[in-house]
């Protein structure tokens, strides 16, 4: 490995980074990590602080989670790699789709497709919606429905349904035949509702309207996260969700949850759709499948689209990945579910995710820079950060960065996505490791 001086002078030059250009990476060069223990990483300067961000969304169990590295380390000498193309599988995979079709009996989910992370499975699970209407007769159901707001990975097809024009105004044009409904997003909304539950019937009724008028025979499925996560995590009225599967069901209309970042646990749940009490057609996963350690996904598959895929030798799935059924990353999600089951990380998330979300209400009522704060639903938690709480502008970027500094400095690795401040650390997190992340929030706030 290069020394320090070496990869300081290389940073951001021959890599372009995700989710900024290449000049910024330059003029803003960002921390090299290069070490990890529990839930707290380490910069290349030695600087430890607790990681608020959970790598991304994905590192449910800390990063010494040692029966995944074990796990990995056997499956890596046993067999590294095989496809699961026509003809072959392998046994981790089957074993895999086993547990799977286990875990997720509750939310009616009964078969696997396994992909490489969350764009692919969100990829996938558009693909076979359409397929799926094609074998039944119905090939004019072409289009998708999805939630202003809404992140679904950046794949053509999931930047087509994503609800933010930062992912979708540099490529379009995209995916012709995709509609967005509002968001039931209490701090901006079309409608000037504040009311969580009034707000969730106002974007029902639009969701209906836009029904109406596309025709519900021109539609294939609706995609949502149970609760957005990217957009800011904006958690809706509990009436939501099963209002817009009732709709679905009514005008059949597919309904695919976006589990990517809920499923597994992080929202005090095991899943978003048992969260809200729901049973969708389809479930997107990733993430935290492996804890991170492996790039891996699955998409989770119910009784509605098996029936009508299997039995059928005409439902051929022309789609699918090098990576599928992975062996090294089946073993990791393999020894991943059963540390999470064992752990019952619910319950840590939703009782960690309590604290994090009083601490932020309480450093609303010290800051005006903060605007809105969202949460109580597990470990995810937003601050909404304005320059002005009346008029509700959103903070200068410049300053929206000299909180996140600060709160680094102070022992907090932090993610500031536009206005807003994200909070998705590891589900194993301690009241005492939520302290410091509240503290390190304090002092950032403090210096903006």
């Amino acid at each position: 490995m290069k020394d320090s001086n070496f990869l300081k002078e290389h940073n951001g030059r021959l890599m372009w980074h995700p989710m900024t250009s290449p000049q910024d990476t330059i003029d803003n060069p960002p921390k090299i990590i290069t070490g990890s223990e529990g839930v707290t990483i380490t910069d290349i300067d030695g600087h430890k602080v607790v990681d608020g961000v959970g790598g991304l969304w994905n590192v449910n169990l800390g990063y010494s989670c040692q029966p995944v590295k074990d796990a990995m380390t056997a499956q890596l000498d046993k067999l590294p790699y095989y496809s699961t193309f026509r003809g072959t599988s392998n046994d981790a995979a089957i074993e895999l789709s086993y547990e799977l079709s286990e875990f997720f009996e509750p939310d009616g989910m009964s078969r696997a497709f396994f992909t490489s992370g969350g764009s692919d499975s969100v990829e996938t699970a558009l693909r076979l919606a359409r397929q799926y209407h094609k074998l039944r007769g119905e090939a004019g159901r072409t289009k998708f429905l999805s939630l202003k707001k809404g992140y679904h990975g950046t794949h053509m097809g999931g930047a087509s349904v994503n609800g933010n024009a930062n992912f979708r105004t540099a490529y379009e044009p995209l995916l012709p035949g995709c509609f967005h409904i509002p968001a039931p997003y209490t701090y901006r909304n079309p409608f000037n509702e504040t009311d969580p539950e009034r707000l969730a019937q106002l974007c029902v009724q639009a969701l209906e309207d836009e029904i109406a008028f596309q025709g519900a025979n021109t539609i294939a499925a609706m995609i949502m996260e149970p609760i957005l996560g990217a957009g800011g995590v904006i958690p809706p009225h509990k009436s939501f969700a099963p209002m817009v599967q009732e709709i679905c069901n009514r005008n059949g209309i597919l309904l695919i949850t976006d589990e990517v970042i809920t499923a597994y646990g992080r929202t005090g749940a095991w899943s978003g759709a048992r969260l809200w009490g729901i049973q969708p057609d389809m479930m997107c996963t990733a993430k935290a499948i492996t804890n991170g350690y492996f790039p891996f996904g699955a998409v989770m598959l119910g009784h509605r689209v098996v029936d009508v895929f299997e039995g059928n030798p005409s439902a051929k799935i022309g789609h699918g990945y090098t990576y599928s059924g992975h062996p090294v990353g089946a073993a990791a999600a393999l020894a991943c579910l059963a540390e999470t089951k064992r752990l019952n990380v619910v319950d840590n998330a939703a009782a960690r995710g309590d604290q994090l979300y009083a601490g932020c209400q309480a450093l609303m009522a010290k800051y005006d820079i903060i605007g809105d704060v969202r949460g109580g639903h597990g470990l995810m938690t937003a601050i909404e950060m304005v320059s002005d709480r009346a008029s509700k502008k959103p903070i200068d970027p410049i300053r929206a960065a000299t909180v996140q500094e600060v709160a680094y400095q102070s022992g907090a690795m932090v993610r500031v996505s536009g206005p807003n401040l994200i909070l998705s650390p590891p589900l194993i997190l301690t009241e005492d490791d939520a302290n410091i992340l509240l503290s390190a929030l304090d002092a950032g706030l403090a210096a903006a």
